[in-house]
C-alpha cells in the first residue's frame, strides 16, 4: 500500500486538524489534490479534509481545540478551520440528489465511498489517512501511475452533473497528464457529446480554468485537442491555437517564464471580457496586442516594460511570422535594461512648454531608440531643434 510521509500531512498543525475529529470518533482523511500532487511530485497548496462529522460538529469540536472555525460553505457540507493561521477545508462526506449541470443538491453521506464516487477523476478521489496511508476506493493509483485522467464510471454522466469538469479535465491533462498516453477517446467523445452545457458555465469560470491551463508548462497538445472537439469554438470563439507551439518554443528558447496573458494574445483572444480577467490581465492583453498591431519598436517595449514583456512580444512576433528572432532584437532589450532616457523636462524648456513639452520628449525618446539609445542629450536637443524649424 502506498503511504505518503511528506511534511504537509505530518507537521502539527496538520495532525491536529485530523485529530480533532479522529479523536471524537469520527473519520478523517485528506482528499483531493493535496494527495494527487504529492503522489505526482508536485506542489501541495490547500488541504482538503473529507470527513463523516457533520459541519455543525466539526464547528463544535474546532472551537472545543480552541481553533477558529468559519462556515465558509455549511450548506454544502463545508467549513473552515485555522490553525497557526493554516487554513483547512473540511467537508461532510456527500452525495448528490440531483443536479442542474452546475450545482449540486446534496445530502451528507455516511461512507467515504458514498462521497468518491460524486468526485470527478479517479486520481481525484484518493484519500489518506492521519498516518499516511492512501485509500483508493475507485482505482485511481493505477491511472495516477499512468498519468491518465479518467472520469469516473460513465464519463458523460460526470459531465452533465457540473460541466465545468470538461475544463477540468484539460487543465490537470496540461499540467499532469502523460503526452504519450495521450488523451482518451471516450473521453473525448463524451466532451462532444456534451458541448452545448458549456454555455451554462460563467465567465468568470471559463476564465480562472483557461488562465490556469495556460500557466502549464506546455499547455499547446491540451488546447489543440480543445479546438478539435469544439469546445474553444464554444468557449471562446474565434480563436485560434494553431501558433501557441511555436510561440512557446520561441520563448522557451529565451529562457521566458510562462506568461497566461500573453498566450491568450497568441491565441488570439481580443476581448478579455469573454473571460472576466482582472483589471491589470485586461490592460497587459491590450497592450501586447497593441505593440502588435503597431508594430511598436522592441526597443521601446523594453524600455517602458521590461526586457521579459519584450522578449514575449519578439516571440509573439516569431509564431506570427514563423520566424526565430533575430539577435540584434535581443541585443537591444539587453541594452533597455542597462541605459537611462538622457533628457528630462527642463532641458527642453524654455523652448517647449506645455503639450508642446510632452510631444517632444515622446518625440525624443523615439529617436534615442531607434539609434539603439546611442544619441546624448546635445544630439538629441539639435535633433528635436531642426524638426521644429522644419514643421
Amino acid at each position: 500500500m502506498n503511504r505518503i510521509t511528506s511534511h504537509w500531512l505530518t507537521n502539527s498543525r496538520t495532525q491536529r486538524a485530523m485529530s480533532m475529529l479522529g479523536d471524537a470518533g469520527y473519520q478523517a482523511y485528506c482528499v483531493g489534490g493535496c494527495v494527487r500532487n504529492d503522489l505526482l511530485d508536485q506542489p501541495v497548496a490547500d488541504i482538503d479534509i473529507s470527513t463523516n462529522a457533520h459541519p455543525e460538529t466539526a464547528i463544535a469540536l474546532a472551537e472545543q481545540a480552541g481553533f477558529k472555525a468559519i462556515p465558509t460553505g455549511i450548506e454544502h457540507g463545508t467549513i473552515t478551520v485555522v490553525i497557526d493561521g493554516e487554513p483547512f477545508e473540511i467537508t461532510t462526506f456527500r452525495a448528490d440528489v440531483e443536479t442542474d449541470g452546475r450545482r449540486a443538491v446534496v445530502r451528507f453521506a455516511e461512507t467515504l465511498g458514498e462521497d468518491a464516487i460524486r468526485r470527478d477523476f479517479t486520481m481525484n478521489a484518493l484519500y489518506l489517512d492521519k498516518e499516511g496511508h492512501v485509500i483508493d476506493p475507485v482505482g485511481g493509483l493505477d491511472h495516477l501511475e499512468q498519468r491518465r485522467f479518467v472520469f469516473i464510471q460513465d464519463a458523460g454522466t460526470r459531465i452533465r452533473e457540473d460541466y465545468l469538469r470538461t475544463l477540468r479535465y484539460f487543465r490537470f491533462m496540461a499540467w499532469y497528464g502523460d503526452p504519450d498516453q495521450g488523451f482518451e477517446a471516450d473521453t473525448l467523445a463524451a466532451i462532444a457529446e456534451n458541448l452545448d452545457g458549456l454555455s451554462r458555465l460563467s465567465r468568470e469560470r471559463i476564465g480562472s480554468e483557461i488562465v490556469k491551463l495556460l500557466n502549464a508548462p506546455n499547455p499547446a497538445p491540451a488546447m489543440a485537442i480543445m479546438g478539435q472537439t469544439g469546445v474553444l469554438s464554444k468557449i471562446l470563439p474565434g480563436t485560434d491555437v494553431s501558433k501557441l507551439a511555436l510561440f512557446d518554443h520561441i520563448a522557451g528558447g529565451m529562457d521566458q517564464p510562462v506568461d497566461p496573458i500573453v498566450r491568450l494574445a497568441v491565441i488570439g483572444l481580443q476581448d478579455a471580457s469573454q473571460l472576466r480577467l482582472s483589471k491589470a490581465d485586461q490592460k497587459k492583453l491590450s497592450l501586447v496586442h497593441g505593440f502588435i498591431e503597431h508594430m511598436t519598436p522592441i526597443g521601446e517595449i523594453a524600455y517602458d516594460y521590461g526586457s521579459v514583456l519584450a522578449k514575449h512580444v519578439l516571440a509573439l512576433r516569431g509564431a506570427l511570422f514563423e520566424q526565430m528572432p533575430n539577435a540584434q532584437d535581443l541585443r537591444i532589450i539587453v541594452q533597455a535594461e542597462q541605459v537611462r532616457f538622457p533628457l528630462t523636462s527642463q532641458d527642453l524648456m524654455p523652448d517647449w512648454q506645455g503639450a508642446a513639452l510632452g510631444q517632444a520628449l515622446r518625440d525624443g525618446k523615439r529617436m534615442w531608440i531607434a539609434s539603439g539609445f546611442k544619441h546624448g542629450a546635445e544630439e538629441l536637443l539639435n535633433l528635436l531643434k531642426k524638426n521644429t524649424t522644419k514643421g
